[in-house]
Parts: structure tokens; C-alpha cells; sequence
């Protein structure tokens, strides 16, 4: 069983978010808060590695509500894919999910898709996709 860093006494409920000390209450936060000393991240080799780590870094829901929403697909559309037989049955196609697995294991994903995009199977996919969320096919 861990212990408070501070007081020593009880158990810890919380961690130092500067330092990751743990203590159990506002007085040991307070009393550690005097004499905390920021944990240090390394710093980047390069401004290109610190920009490269920023792309891949997970976006929050913040991040995500507050883009501009004109090029998103509105979720009950995205969820009506599911719904869709047709691509049900394009999906029954080995070979088209060799090509879904390819785009989306790759590092551009940009270049992936546009290789992908010179398989007639996958832009029947795409067209197919296209027709969902824009209401023209049948769900």
C-alpha cells in the first residue's frame, strides 16, 4: 500500500500534476506546492521532430467540436453505413479489404488512398460510400 509523499500518514488519493507525487489531501497538496519541482520532459532534437509528434498526438473531443464542421459527415449518416447492403456486400470481397487494410495501415495515407483509387473495387467502394451519406442510396 502507497502512502502520502507529504505527510507520510495516510494513503494518497491524488497526484501532483507537475511533479506525480501522490498525496491525500488539500494541506499536503498545499504544503507540497511550495516546494514542487516540475519533472522535466527531454527536450526535442529538432522543431521537425516537436511538429511531427504534435500530428501524432490523439485529438480530443475539444479539439474535434471545435473544427470547422463543412467537410465533416454528420454521425447518423456515418452510422447508416453500417446499415447499407450494398456495401455489406462490396465488403464480402476479400481483395477490397486487403485494399481497406492497406490504406489504413499506411504511414501517407494521402498517397495510400490515391494508389488505391486506381482499383476500380475501391472506387466502387468510395462511390458506394458517397451515396450512403449523401442520402442517394438506398440504406
Amino acid at each position: 500500500m502507497q502512502i502520502c509523499n507529504v505527510c507520510s500518514e495516510q494513503a494518497p488519493k491524488y497526484k501532483c500534476p507537475c511533479c506525480k507525487i501522490r498525496y491525500c489531501s488539500l494541506g499536503c497538496y498545499k504544503k507540497h506546492k511550495e516546494t514542487c519541482l516540475p519533472v522535466e520532459k527531454p527536450p526535442s532534437t529538432s522543431p521537425e521532430s516537436k511538429d511531427a509528434a504534435a500530428a501524432f498526438e490523439p485529438w480530443s473531443v475539444d479539439d474535434l467540436l471545435r473544427e470547422d464542421i463543412i467537410d465533416k459527415v454528420p454521425l447518423h449518416r456515418l452510422q447508416s453505413l453500417g446499415q447499407s447492403t450494398e456495401l455489406r456486400d462490396l465488403l464480402c470481397n476479400p481483395h477490397l479489404r486487403q485494399l481497406l487494410r492497406s490504406v489504413d495501415g499506411a504511414e501517407s495515407k494521402e498517397a495510400a488512398i490515391k494508389a488505391a483509387m486506381q482499383e476500380p473495387l475501391f472506387v466502387e467502394f468510395a462511390d458506394q460510400c458517397l451515396k450512403v451519406v449523401e442520402n442517394e442510396g438506398t440504406a
